[in-house]
C-alpha cells in the first residue's frame, strides 16, 4: 500500500540539532570540493579534457568542482543510449518505476543537510532557502510517483455490447531536459523524474553554473537502482550540444526551464523537421515572470509589507516567482513603502553559509553586471529608496533595492530583471491596480493583499497569472499544493507538481476489441 503523499517538512533551524547537522553538512561539502565529474552515458562514465568549472557564486576563488564537458559526439552516443534504452525502460511496469523514485527520495532525504549545503556553497542559497530547495526536490520524487501509480491503468472509457474499450498512456521517446541554475536541484531533479518514471528516457544537461548538484544527483538515481542508458548526464555549451540536442530527429520532447528568449529560441527550433524526424516534437517549457504584489486600502499593511520584502528579495530575487513589482492603491502607498523600506534595511546580506545571512550573492559576474543597468535605468525612471549598491570584488553581492513612484511602463516594470530589484507604482484604486498587475507579457505568479471580498473575488476572476495568492507572498508553491506555472510568455501553461503534469509526458492511446 503506497502512503498518501505528504509534503517534506522545512527544517527548523532554531533547534540546535538541526543546526548543528546543516554545519556537518557544510563540512561534507568541503571536504569534497573542487573534485573532477564524469559525463554519464549508458551506465558508463565518461572524462574529456574539456571541465565547465563550478564557482562558488559568494567566493569566485572557491572552485565547488569540474564536470567534464560533452560534446556533439559524445551527444551523440547518449542519444543513442537513450533510444536503445527506451525499447526496454517504456516496458517497465510503472510500479518498479516508482519505486525507483522513492528510493532516491530516501536516499536525497538521508542526505537532506549535505545536498542543501552544496547549494549554499555551489548556487549561494542561504540555510532556509537551500533547504526548501531540497525539500522539494524530494516533494517531486514522492509525488510524481504516486502520480505514475494513479495514471497507470488509464481512464475509463465507455464500451458497448461485444466491444472492449480501453484508454491508457504510453511514454513519448527521449527528452531533452535543460535545466536552470536558480533551483538547481528541485527543478532539475523535478523535470528529470517526470520524465523518467512516465517511462522516458533523457539526456540532462544541467546549468553550467550548478552542475555539480545535478552530478551528485545522477549519482544517487543510479544508487536507486534506474538502469543504464535511462538517465544520460550531458553537461555542455547551450550553443554546441544544447542546439544539437533540440535539433536531432531523435528528440521527442523538450524540457526547457529558463530565460524567455532561450525558450523562444528552442520553442522554434523545435517546430522545424529534421531529416529522418516523424513526430512534432513535443516542448515544456517554463519562462520566467514579471510578478505582482497588489495591496488593496483595506489590506492587513503589515503583511504586506513582509509579503513584499520575502518574495522580492529571498534567494536575491533570483525565482520567476519573484515579486518585482508592488502595486499599491494611493491611500496606503506611503505606509507601505515606508514600512517595505525599514524591513528591507533590517536584511543581512552575506556569506550564505552564516545561519543568519538573509540574501546571498546573485550567480555569476553577468547576472551581477546585468542587475546593477537596471539599477542604473531605476535611478532614471524613479525613485532610489533603499539599496543600489553592488560589490564583485569577492563574490557576486547587490544590496536589496527599492525603487519608488515608477510609471506602470517603466521598463522596472516590464523587464525581468532577476534580482534584488523591487519597483513601487501607485494606482488609483483596485480597479487600476489590478489593469497595471495585467500589463506585462508575462502571466507566471501574483498576489493581492486586502479583506475586501468583493476585491479577492474580482482578483480570483481577472489576475491573468497562472498561480495567484491571496493576502501571502507570491513564491513558494509547494509541490501537489499549489501547481506551479503560467500563461502568456510564462512559458507552455504545464503544472509542475500539479496532476496532469506526466501527462505532457505521454501520449494516450486508444485500444478498441470487438468479441
Amino acid at each position: 500500500m503506497v502512503q498518501p503523499y505528504k509534503h517534506e517538512p522545512f527544517t527548523d533551524f532554531t533547534v540546535e540539532e538541526n543546526r548543528q547537522a546543516y554545519l556537518q553538512g557544510l563540512k561534507t561539502v568541503e571536504s569534497y570540493l573542487g573534485q573532477d565529474y564524469d559525463l554519464l552515458i549508458g551506465g558508463e562514465r565518461i572524462s574529456t579534457e574539456e571541465k565547465i568549472v563550478s564557482y562558488n557564486p559568494a567566493n569566485k576563488e572557491e572552485v565547488i568542482g569540474r564536470v567534464s564537458k560533452a560534446s556533439q559526439e559524445l551527444a551523440e552516443k547518449a542519444m543513442q543510449s537513450a533510444v536503445e534504452a527506451f525499447k526496454t525502460w517504456r516496458k517497465t511496469n510503472p510500479e518498479a518505476r516508482a519505486d525507483i523514485l522513492f528510493k532516491a527520495a530516501a536516499i536525497i532525504r538521508r542526505r537532506k543537510h549535505e545536498f542543501s549545503a552544496l547549494m549554499t556553497k555551489e548556487a549561494g542559497k542561504p540555510w532556509r532557502e537551500a533547504d526548501a530547495d531540497t525539500a522539494e526536490g524530494i516533494d517531486f520524487l514522492e509525488y510524481y510517483a504516486r502520480q505514475m501509480l494513479a495514471i497507470k491503468n488509464g481512464v475509463p472509457v465507455q464500451s458497448r455490447p461485444n466491444e472492449h474499450n480501453q484508454y491508457g498512456y504510453i511514454p513519448l521517446g527521449v527528452g531533452v531536459i535543460i535545466s536552470p541554475w536558480n533551483f538547481p536541484f528541485a527543478i532539475m531533479c523535478g523535470t528529470t523524474v517526470a520524465a523518467i518514471v512516465s517511462g522516458n528516457t533523457v539526456l540532462l544537461k544541467p546549468a553550467s553554473t550548478t552542475p555539480i548538484i545535478a552530478a551528485k544527483f545522477v549519482e544517487v538515481m543510479e544508487e536507486a537502482g534506474l538502469p543504464k542508458g535511462v538517465l544520460n548526464f550531458v553537461p555542455g555549451s547551450g550553443a554546441e550540444v544544447g542546439d544539437y540536442l533540440v535539433d536531432h530527429k531523435d528528440t521527442r520532447f523538450i524540457s526547457f526551464t529558463g530565460s524567455r528568449d532561450v525558450g523562444l529560441r528552442i520553442y522554434e527550433r523545435a517546430s522545424k523537421l529534421s531529416q529522418g524526424q516523424i513526430w512534432l516534437k513535443r516542448v515544456i517549457a517554463e519562462m520566467g515572470g514579471k510578478d505582482t504584489i497588489v495591496v488593496d486600502k483595506e489590506a492587513d499593511l503589515e503583511l504586506a509589507a513582509q509579503s513584499i520584502v520575502a518574495s522580492a528579495f529571498g534567494f536575491s530575487g533570483q525565482k520567476c516567482s519573484a515579486c518585482s513589482r508592488a502595486v499599491i492603491v494611493e491611500d496606503v502607498y506611503d505606509h507601505v513603502l515606508n514600512r517595505v523600506i525599514e524591513l528591507t534595511k533590517q536584511l543581512k546580506v552575506g556569506d550564505p553559509t552564516e545561519q543568519d545571512t538573509f540574501m546571498g550573492p546573485v550567480n555569476d559576474n553577468n547576472a551581477w553586471k546585468k542587475i546593477m543597468e537596471y539599477v542604473e535605468i531605476g535611478k532614471q525612471e524613479g525613485k532610489l529608496m533603499a539599496g543600489g549598491e553592488g560589490d564583485n570584488s569577492k563574490g557576486y553581492f547587490i544590496q536589496p533595492t527599492i525603487i519608488a513612484d515608477l510609471a506602470p511602463d517603466a521598463r522596472i516594470m516590464q523587464e525581468e530583471i532577476f534580482g534584488p530589484v523591487v519597483g513601487f507604482t501607485k494606482a488609483k484604486d483596485f480597479d487600476e491596480a489590478l489593469e497595471i498587475a495585467n500589463n506585462t507579457e508575462y502571466g507566471l505568479t501574483g498576489a493581492i493583499i486586502s479583506s475586501n471580498r468583493a476585491h479577492v473575488e474580482q482578483a480570483r476572476e481577472d489576475f491573468n497569472v497562472g498561480n495567484l495568492y491571496i493576502n501571502r507572498g507570491c513564491t513558494g508553491a509547494v509541490v501537489g499544493y499549489q501547481p506551479f506555472g503560467g500563461f502568456n510568455m510564462s512559458g507552455t501553461d504545464s503544472k509542475a507538481g500539479g496532476p496532469d503534469y506526466l501527462l505532457l509526458h505521454m501520449q494516450a492511446k486508444t485500444t478498441s476489441e470487438l468479441y
